[in-house]
Parts: C-alpha cells; sequence; structure tokens
C-alpha cells in the first residue's frame, strides 16, 4: 500500500531537521542524548478539571502519598546514589542486529490474503475513497470549526482523516483502521461536531454517544470535543467514567448534552438506574479502540448498549488494530459499512527504532538492575515504562523513587484522582518516568514521548503494537525497547514476523549491571518498611469505613432502604461465569506463554512435591486415608464426561453418588434395569467404598470384643423387639 506523509497536529509537532530511515543502522551509545529539544508545546488534554486534586484527596482520606513515603525511608536511611561509570568505559550498552527475523517485504510475500468473497458482500466497495487532502476548507467544514482546526495548528489531514470526514458527513457507516497517532480522534469528532452544528435542534437530547475503554482515553476524548467545540457554545458534552460521583454525573445527564463520552459500564449503569436518561434519539455512536472494547471483558456491555441505541443511528467504530471480534461486531450493528484502512494491518510508524535486551535464563532475577542501568544512562526523560501487574509497577514506582529518579505510577490499584495526577505531571514533564500497566497503552496522546520501554514482554501483537505506538506519534522519531527473557523469545519472534519490524540488539555491561543490583539489595529493607506502612494505612482507612457505613445506616437507615435497588442487565451468576471465562482465558495465555520453564523453575516444583509427600507420611493413619480418599474422588470426578462436576466440594461429590446409586437400585427394582451378574471373575476387584466399610466393620467387630470381655455380651433372648407395643 502507499506510504503516507502527512502533516502533524499542533500537539504533535515534528522536527523536519531530523528525518531518517528507522532500518538504518546506527551506534547508539549511554552517553548520547534520547530528548531531542525543541519547542515545547502542550496539548489540548486537560486532565486537572476533572476530578479533584490529589492533596484535597489525601486530606478527606487521611492518607499520605508514595512520594511522601519515599522521601521519608530516605531521611531514615539515605541510599548513596550510583556512582557514574568509569571515563575509559564510554558506554553501558552497545546496538547490533538482531539476527533471526525477516523483513517486511519477505514478510509480505508469505502473508495471505484476507480479502474474501464474504467481505466484499458485507462491506460497500471503496470506490472514490481517496486518503489525500490538501487543507480542511475540501471538506466544507463550519467558520468554527475551521477556526478551532487553525488554533490547534491542524493544516493538512491526515489519511485517516481525508478518507474518513466525507464519508461520515454523508452520514455512512464506518470501519476504520490507521496507525496510533495519525489523528483519529480529529477523524470522528469533527464530522460528528458539524452534523450537531447544523442539527434543528427541537428539543434537548444525547446526539452522540463515544464509548472507550478506559477512563483516561474519555477524558482526553472529551476534552479534545471541548477544544474543538469552543466557539459553538450551544454544543455541551460531558464524560461519564468510574471512580467518579453518579450524583454529579446523574445531574450532567438529566441536562441532555450533546456528546457523551462513557466507559461502558458506567453507562449501562445510568440508563438502567438513573431517571430521564435514555438514548431513544441518538444520531452516532462511536467505539475508539473498538478491538479492546470487544474483549471479553467488554463484550456483553457493548452488546447491550447497541441494544438501548436508536437503529437509526449512525456508527462509526475504529481502531489501529482490527480483530474478528470487531468484524463480527460490525456485521451486528453496521450497516454497508465502509472499510478505511489508512495502512497496513498491524503497521508500526516509520521513524520508530525498535530494540530488544535479552534477559538469560541466569540473569532473570537482575532484570530490575538492568532496567535502572538502561534509565540511568540511555534513556533518562520522557519514558513509558510498561509493567506486566500492578504489583510490579507500583515496586519499581518505589525503586524509582529510592533510587533518585521522578517517577509516577499508572495502573488500575489507584483512584481516578491519582491517575488523573500521574497523567498531568507526566505531561507537564514534571516527572520524567511513567510506570504504567497496559491501562496506558490504549489511545493516550501524550506530547514528546521518547521512549517506551516493555519490562515485561506484550502478550500479542495487538497489544505490542498500542505499546509502541505512545512513541513516535505524528511522525517524530522514538525508541522501543522489549525487554526478552528466555520463555518470552519465541512470542516475540512471531509479534515481529506478524508486524515486519527490523529489531536490533542492545546489550547491557556487567559492571552497570552489578553496580544496581547491590544498590537494589541495600533498598530492600526501605521497600519492606514502605508496603507495610502502606498496606497499615489501608486496614485503618477500612475500618474507617466500615464505621461510617455502620453510622450512616443508623442515622439513615429508613431513607437508604426507600431506595429502589440498583439493577444490571445480567445477573450475579452470569457475572461469575464472565470472571470465569475470562480468568480461564488469561491463565491459558500464561500457559502457552509458559510451556518450557527454567531449570531452577523445575527444580522448586520438585523440592516442593517432595515437601508435600514427606508431610503426608507424617500425618495419622487416619489422616492420611482421609486424604487418598479425597484425591480419588477428585480423580474420579475429573474424568466425567462435560467436566461439569471439577472443582466442586467433596460433601456434593458424595450426594451426586448416593443419590445415582439410590436411582440405580430404584431401576433395578422396577424392572428397567437388568443387573448382569458376572460368575466368578478372574481377577475381582473392589471399590474403595467396600474397603472402607471392611474396615469400619472390623473397627467394630473389635470393640464389641472389647465390650463382651470388660461387661459380657448380652443373650440373644434378651432383646425384645418393640412391635410388640403398637397397637393393634
Amino acid at each position: 500500500m502507499e506510504k503516507f506523509v502527512f502533516d502533524p497536529p499542533s500537539d504533535e509537532e515534528i522536527d523536519h531537521s531530523t528525518d531518517g530511515d528507522s532500518d538504518e543502522e546506527v551506534e547508539v551509545s549511554d552517553d548520547e542524548e534520547v530528548v531531542r529539544k525543541g519547542r515545547t508545546t502542550q496539548s489540548p488534554w486537560d486532565f486537572s478539571s476533572y476530578t479533584e486534586s490529589i492533596a484535597d484527596e489525601h486530606a478527606r482520606r487521611s492518607t499520605t502519598s508514595i512520594d511522601y513515603k519515599i522521601s521519608k525511608a530516605l531521611e531514615r536511611r539515605p541510599i548513596a546514589a550510583a556512582e557514574e561509570a568509569d571515563s575509559e568505559e564510554r558506554s553501558d550498552s552497545e546496538i547490533e542486529i538482531q539476527d533471526g527475523y525477516r523483513s517486511e517485504e519477505e514478510e509480505g510475500k508469505d502473508a495471505p490474503t484476507t480479502s474474501g468473497n464474504a467481505e466484499k458482500a458485507f462491506f460497500s466497495s471503496e470506490d472514490g475513497v481517496t486518503f489525500e487532502a490538501n487543507s480542511f476548507l475540501d471538506f466544507s467544514l463550519s467558520r468554527p470549526l475551521l477556526l478551532a482546526c487553525k488554533e490547534l495548528g491542524y493544516v493538512k489531514p491526515t489519511p485517516i482523516q481525508a478518507a474518513c470526514i466525507p464519508y461520515a458527513l454523508l452520514k455512512r457507516d464506518i470501519c476504520g483502521s490507521a496507525i496510533t497517532g495519525s489523528g483519529k480522534t480529529a477523524a470522528f469528532a469533527l464530522p460528528t461536531l458539524e452534523r450537531l452544528l447544523l442539527w434543528r435542534k427541537s428539543r434537548p437530547a444525547v446526539r452522540a454517544l463515544i464509548l472507550t475503554p478506559t477512563r483516561e482515553l474519555a477524558i482526553q476524548i472529551d476534552s479534545m470535543i471541548k477544544t474543538l467545540a469552543k466557539h459553538v457554545p450551544t454544543i455541551r458534552s460531558c464524560v461519564i467514567v468510574g471512580g467518579v460521583s453518579m450524583k454529579v454525573q446523574e445531574a450532567a445527564l438529566r441536562t441532555l448534552p450533546d456528546v457523551v463520552v462513557a466507559t461502558p459500564g458506567r453507562m449501562i449503569d445510568h440508563l438502567r438506574n438513573s431517571m430521564s436518561v435514555h438514548l431513544d434519539e441518538l444520531a452516532v455512536l462511536i467505539l475508539d479502540e473498538a478491538d479492546r472494547l470487544l474483549e471479553l471483558g467488554f463484550s456483553a456491555d457493548i452488546n447491550e448498549l447497541v441494544k438501548l441505541c436508536s437503529k437509526s443511528r449512525q456508527t462509526m467504530l475504529f481502531s489501529a488494530t482490527m480483530t474478528e471480534k470487531v468484524d463480527e461486531l460490525a456485521n451486528l450493528s453496521l450497516k454497508k459499512p465502509v472499510r478505511l484502512s489508512a495502512d497496513p494491518r498491524a503497521k508500526r510508524p516509520a521513524t520508530l527504532t525498535e530494540e530488544v535486551i535479552r534477559i538469560r535464563r541466569m540473569r532473570e532475577g537482575n532484570q530490575e538492575a538492568v532496567l535502572l542501568s538502561i534509565c540511568s544512562k540511555s534513556f533518562t526523560s520522557r519514558v513509558i515504562v510498561f509493567s506486566g501487574t500492578k504489583k510490579a509497577a507500583h515496586r519499581l514506582k518505589i525503586l524509582f523513587g529510592l533510587a533518585g529518579f521522578k517517577a509516577a505510577e499508572l495502573h488500575g490499584d489507584l483512584t481516578q484522582a491519582q491517575r488523573m495526577d500521574a497523567l498531568d505531571l507526566f505531561r507537564k514533564q514534571q516527572v520524567d518516568f511513567l510506570i504504567a500497566t497496559d491501562v496506558a497503552a490504549r489511545g493516550l496522546d501524550i506530547v514528546g514521548v521518547c521512549t517506551v520501554i516493555n519490562f515485561a514482554c506484550p502478550r500479542n501483537i495487538t497489544s505490542y503494537v498500542h505499546r509502541v505506538g505512545r512513541t513516535a506519534r505524528a511522525g517524530k522519531e522514538g525508541h522501543a525497547v522489549t525487554f526478552v527473557t528466555d520463555e518470552d523469545r519465541s512470542l516475540l519472534n512471531s509479534i515481529v514476523k506478524r508486524v515486519g519490524s527490523r529489531m536490533r540488539k542492545r546489550t547491557v555491561a556487567e559492571k552497570s549491571i552489578q553496580k544496581w543490583s547491590e544498590i537494589i539489595e541495600q533498598m530492600e529493607d526501605q521497600v519492606s518498611s514502605i508496603l507495610r506502612e502502606e498496606r497499615e494505612e489501608m486496614a485503618l482507612r477500612k475500618a474507617e469505613m466500615e464505621v461510617t457505613k455502620a453510622e450512616n445506616m443508623i442515622a439513615h437507615r429508613d431513607e437508604i432502604y426507600s431506595r429502589p435497588k440498583r439493577t444490571w442487565f445480567v445477573t450475579e451468576r452470569e457475572k461469575k461465569l464472565a470472571a470465569k471465562a475470562l480468568k480461564e482465558a488469561s491463565d491459558k495465555g500464561k500457559g502457552s506463554r509458559r510451556s518450557t520453564i527454567s531449570a531452577e523453575q523445575a527444580e522448586e516444583l520438585k523440592m516442593k512435591e517432595k515437601r508435600k509427600r514427606e508431610h503426608e507420611k507424617n500425618l495419622p493413619r487416619k489422616k492420611r486415608r482421609k486424604l487418598e480418599a479425597a484425591r480419588e474422588m477428585l480423580e474420579d470426578e475429573a474424568d466425567v464426561k462435560g467436566g461439569e462436576k471439577n472443582g466442586i466440594s467433596l460433601v456434593d461429590v458424595a450426594y451426586r453418588r448416593a443419590k445415582a446409586v439410590k436411582a440405580a437400585s430404584k431401576a433395578v427394582q422396577a424392572g428397567k434395569i437388568v443387573k448382569k451378574h458376572v460368575k466368578n471373575p478372574k481377577h475381582p476387584t473392589r471399590s474403595r467404598t467396600d474397603e472402607m466399610q471392611e474396615l469400619f466393620q472390623d473397627d467394630m467387630s473389635e470393640k464389641k470384643q472389647k465390650r463382651a470381655i470388660k461387661g459380657g455380651l448380652k443373650k440373644k433372648s434378651s432383646f425384645k423387639s418393640k412391635t410388640r407395643y403398637k397397637r393393634r
């Protein structure tokens, strides 16, 4: 496909003096500056007005920030800063071309063709679609929107904007994809605002709904819409996301704003449980980052929202990567859509330099030291570090703070005010590092991100494309560094082959790794003390919340119980099944990723099994028999077809078995089943139940014998039945 060169918007200014090819072999050293200083401009995103300040939140909750805890830890026991490397060692890292990866041209030869008859039959013809436009004047937009574009510095439309805006103005359904940072937000915001501007308002109503997978992306899009519509006071918008007061959002929705930017779960909650909120007159439905929205956690919510929307609406789907699930939703909710793809599928920016750091099996424990080493030398500013888990991200935040680096964290364990504050600090360049999970991998447009470091290897191609898409946006240069362990090599190879990247290998000097490993060892006591202090604060805050809840229940009991119960579109049982399916899918992904384990892990599992056997050997006989019986019952249940009985309790297993035996005996007595008698089997086998019953009878006979010796057995004639007392 033709390669397009476009002018970037004002919030991502490009330095035209540094144009280069990312595939060119260059030498990179730790002493060179990765950040290219230029004219500093701020993006139109403004996060400070959406939540309370972080200081007010800490004062209200009687807590302290993580930065305050780190500073106190440093005062108690200061850590010596990392010494500079010797002058003879000019660089701690070297660059070399990674072998074993095919080029983009070679991959294109083997790539299967995706255009089939079914796709051509469903999607409209792309005849007449153009990906080039000289200016926004070609679209015949209104003067207020053109003025806003001029103030933002939008001069020449990007390819996705040039292709999408004309079809959106014609009220056509669109399924669009483009590389990250290509201006997809303006591609659907400008035609939507143009339609609202020309709309004859007979009465106020929600005309446009924009759905996003994350809160931060929703706030970013709402800020963009307010900026584009600042010269049109009649158009109002609001943002509906979790982590914010429901009452405030209900009041905003009752005013019936023209545009609502929301996350799916909170929007469904308002539609079902808030008065006077509906989507009967919705004209435009937009799904940004549609592939993420349609993952297992969001697919049911999206289907429910589509049912609640007007059938005469216009629907637009946008994402940097299009998956099969997006095509399924397009089949269900779009009417003769036009597919607009401004670049090849899973394409990464041409100005992106991709590198890998291989973590050997014996060096996996030093991965944090490798990260601190390259962050202290090579990549010192405007860096996003992607971690695999929330706990790992929080630990890295503490290590960076103790090491003297200015860092912020962004993940799901933080409150909405803390997440917004972290983004605001990084956007204003008050911190150099943003340590985040995949929450920050979608759609966030931050000025001048120079480097993306994948501290945890991405799980799939979609995650990789969106992570590295935070840098090298709108034609600017950027670096992407991925940490690869021996377990992740095959996964990264498959990703690279599909994306068509040309990776470079970065090796970090052993001296630098050893130095930072010693520093991290000195930090461990302080990290433990900080985590312990956080746990104590959390326990105290939970206790205060319980006390406050009890006081409110006593003081406002009648009012609380008079409120209608909040409803949801799925039952609790369906929620649990969906959560279980999501967990199984994630475990399956982890299992495929870790199909081969290291020698240390194998030895650890072996010793764990050995300790377990020794523990069981020292148990009393009765407990040991109970364990063996329970294990055999679970193994029998695992063999049942369908696997529906896996994971149930032993009481349920015993109850179901007894019920089955009773039903079988009744069927035999009724003559429905003919019991087959086997004569003289060669190898008679007894069930576990028979063995346990025999042992029980032996124990009872021994007890009877002991009682007989002590007090003597009663005669058989001494036993008298109670039937003689019954009335005749």
